[in-house]
């Protein structure tokens, strides 16, 4: 027998790859629903919980409208700092335009969101892709110190002259010196690369560069003669966009590699998974209606036909791609 509780029931997994099945009490509240059974799931101590796409089927609601629900529910479920047992969040979607209905909802919040502490999209993240505990601390970059030291020594016939004089070179520097501001959570992410990119940046023109990573959000702060700040600062903005550039390529491609796989063959007749990349520059192109793509198989270039899914290498020899639509059937 269920234990019926307000709006749902709670069952016994059955033969299904879980634990407990809660069955909702259908009504129009997406967010309220998804809400209540999320609580459910800390308070019973569950670790991981999965969602269709509520409210979809028989209920008509536009998969658009069920998205910015569901997400809104997660995203404050996720913000609560008495969350402590549940560590997985799940939202099955098994049609297409559904995926880009729930992506879309998540970019519009992350678009809105860019100034707060932790943005929606970090806090969304760590609950849809599983909380990871860091092996170690995060170790924070450090710049080099750069300290240019300039003498002046004034001599004039008198101390008023001799202050008036140190008074206008103090006014002309600071008419040529300005500082900017850069704050962006991605600056957290910044690794030797980019560190070495700053250093550089510092050396080579008249500016001063600190780096706050331990502010929330962190900060490049850029001091100096105004046109140096202003070119170093445009490319330190491209080197933030360029971390978030990458980790949305690798978002997208995850959340793909969740719905389709593109296989090659491996040894002993089985068939390997592309890396996530891969695959998703192959999927992208068939559904753009592409005929062929060159891809990289085990360090050998090979053209792949996107409607035989055979692919030749440069010798001429042909091997045969699998592409699997697969569903995550475990909670």
């Amino acid at each position: 027998a269920g234990q019926r509780q307000s709006g749902f029931i709670t069952t016994q997994g059955g033969n299904l790859l879980c634990s407990k099945i809660i069955h909702l009490i259908t009504n129009n509240q997406v967010k309220s629903q998804v809400s209540k059974v999320l609580h459910e799931c800390e308070q019973r101590m569950y670790k991981s919980v999965a969602f269709p796409a509520i409210g979809t089927g028989q209920a008509g609601q536009s998969s658009a409208k069920v998205a910015d629900e569901m997400l809104d529910a997660v995203v404050e479920f996720a913000r609560e700092k008495s969350v402590q047992h549940l560590q997985t969040i799940k939202i099955v979607i098994f049609q297409r335009n559904m995926l880009t209905d729930f992506y879309e909802s998540m970019k519009r919040r992350e678009d809105s969101d860019s100034s707060t502490t932790e943005s929606w999209f970090s806090a969304f993240k760590s609950f849809f892709f599983r909380r990871k505990q860091s092996p170690e601390k995060k170790k924070f970059m450090t710049l080099e110190k750069k300290v240019d030291l300039v003498t002046f020594q004034i001599c004039g016939e008198s101390q008023g002259k001799v202050d008036a004089t140190e008074s206008w070179i103090k006014d002309l520097i600071l008419k040529e010196q300005c500082e900017n501001t850069i704050s962006d959570e991605a600056i957290e992410r910044f690794d030797e690369t980019q560190i070495a990119i700053l250093n550089d940046l510092q050396r080579e023109n008249q500016v001063s560069i600190q780096l706050l990573n331990k502010l929330s959000p962190p900060q490049i702060k850029i001091s100096g003669i105004s046109k140096d700040v202003y070119s170093v600062s445009l490319e330190v903005q491209e080197l933030v966009q360029q971390i978030k550039s990458t980790e949305e390529e690798q978002y997208k491609a995850e959340l793909l590699h969740r719905v389709v796989e593109w296989r090659y063959p491996g040894s002993n007749d089985n068939f390997v998974a592309f890396d996530k990349q891969t695959n998703m520059q192959l999927e992208h192109a068939k559904m753009a209606k592409k005929t062929h793509l060159n891809v990289k198989i085990e360090n050998k270039n090979y053209k792949v036909d996107l409607n035989t899914l055979k692919a030749t290498d440069d010798q001429g020899n042909i091997i045969n791609l699998q592409r699997v639509e697969k569903y995550e059937g475990k909670l």
